[in-house]
């Protein structure tokens, strides 16, 4: 007889399972909060969903274990996550850095395969069904919503997604139904978001981006590096680059450490080149004041900021420059340093960090080693990973993973 599973959540990682499960002979039911599943993919890859990446390696992901995440990326990678889609019919194209895109450059792509997919294989979908609570009894599970529903299903997989982008559906409420089964949660906070910083002068330059790189350090250590586009706010700084180092920058934050970014505007040169450009600058116009001086090199709005930070007198003349105002304006082009001292919400980020412990997870078949049939997928487990489609892969070779395991007997 076919075992009834039921999937908690209509996201990336559910639909997946629930596909995996159903076409290994089980009986599944989706039960998704929103009027319709798979609302979160929309909004990936800017609407154009990066639904994997061609170089997954275990380094780019985190959490208090990693590894966990080793087997699984293993059994369902990236040639497996484009050979799914391409069978429901996404044409894969790659752009930098390995990004993997649908041809379409439309998430509703791959959203509308997925449904199809689901429709085809006569999975039941249940909308609008809030789950309030997960029971454990002999043989199975009731599951109950906030209406007062009740549903009995032999096994679970718990698909809930984390606390980003609440709007999409992710409340929180995959971690109170996996406490309430006995599950560890580790410590909950925002990752791949925007970065708050102690510097104040930034609000001068709310909406400025410039092509930079930036350094994430703690007690003079740089623990990462990126490059791309940086973009300064009334808050802090945000951009790609940004992301990717919010989480380390917000784990060290949580210990009670002091990390800071450093900012490069100019990086194409050395200190050394930089210092003679700028006296060679400085003397084709010597009676231009130092903030007349520094346009065309860097953004307009960024120049008294910097006069500030350096102390030098917007209305000093370039020729009058001294040689240790010289060496701070190389300084503050080169290794711009702020502060961190928090990041923007969950509403603003795109992926939580942190989840049910991995430690009470089977590696291989994402069983709960606590309660039999329980099995667990995507961001809700402590897994997550870096910008460029590995958050997506992991819910694509997770949800797969559960759902092909949860189908057998």
């Amino acid at each position: 007889m076919s075992k009834k599973i039921i999937v908690i959540g209509g996201g990336a990682s559910g639909m997946i399972a629930a596909i995996a499960a159903k076409r290994k002979g089980a009986l599944v039911t989706i039960l998704e909060r929103n009027p319709r599943v798979g609302k979160k993919i929309l909004a990936t890859g800017n609407g154009r969903c990066n639904y994997t990446n061609m170089d997954i390696d275990i380094k780019n992901y985190h959490g208090e274990n990693p590894e966990f995440a080793r087997y699984i990326l293993s059994q369902f990678g990236a040639d497996k996550t484009i050979d799914f889609f391409e069978k429901l019919g996404i044409t894969p194209t790659v752009e930098e850095g390995g990004k993997v895109f649908p041809m379409s450059l439309q998430s509703s792509s791959v959203l509308d395969v997925l449904r199809m997919e689901l429709e085809e294989l006569k999975v039941e979908t249940i909308c609008d069904f809030y789950v309030k609570s997960v029971k454990k009894i002999e043989n199975g599970f009731i599951v109950r919503s906030e209406k007062g529903t009740s549903l009995r299903t032999d096994k679970i997989i718990l698909a809930t997604g984390g606390k980003s982008m609440p709007s999409s559906g992710s409340d929180g409420n995959g971690y109170e139904l996996s406490r309430s089964l006995g599950h560890k949660i580790t410590n909950i906070f925002p990752g791949l978001v925007q970065l708050k910083t102690e510097e104040r002068l930034l609000k001068e330059a709310d909406g400025v981006k410039i092509i930079g790189n930036i350094k994430l350090a703690n007690h003079g250590c740089i623990l990462r590096e990126e490059r791309g586009d940086i973009l300064f706010t009334n808050y802090g700084i945000s951009g790609p680059p940004v992301l990717q180092i919010s989480r380390e920058a917000l784990e060290l934050i949580n210990m009670g450490q002091n990390p800071v970014v450093i900012i490069s505007i100019i990086n194409d040169r050395t200190k050394e080149e930089l210092r003679e450009y700028l006296k060679k600058r400085f003397s084709y116009k010597p009676k231009r004041t130092m903030e007349e001086s520094l346009i065309g090199l860097i953004n307009k709005r960024l120049i008294g900021i910097m006069l500030k930070k350096t102390e030098i007198d917007r209305r000093k003349s370039a020729g009058n420059i001294t040689k240790m105002e010289l060496e701070k304006i190389v300084n503050i082009l080169m290794n711009w340093e702020m502060k961190i001292i928090g990041s923007k919400s969950f509403p603003s980020c795109q992926i939580t960090a942190g989840g049910v412990s991995t430690d009470e997870i089977n590696s291989k078949t994402l069983e709960s080693k606590i309660i039999k049939g329980l099995y667990f997928s995507g961001e809700l487990i402590d897994i997550d990973g870096d910008c460029g489609g590995f958050n997506l892969q992991w819910a694509w070779a997770s949800g797969y993973i559960a759902g092909e395991n949860a189908a057998l007997d």
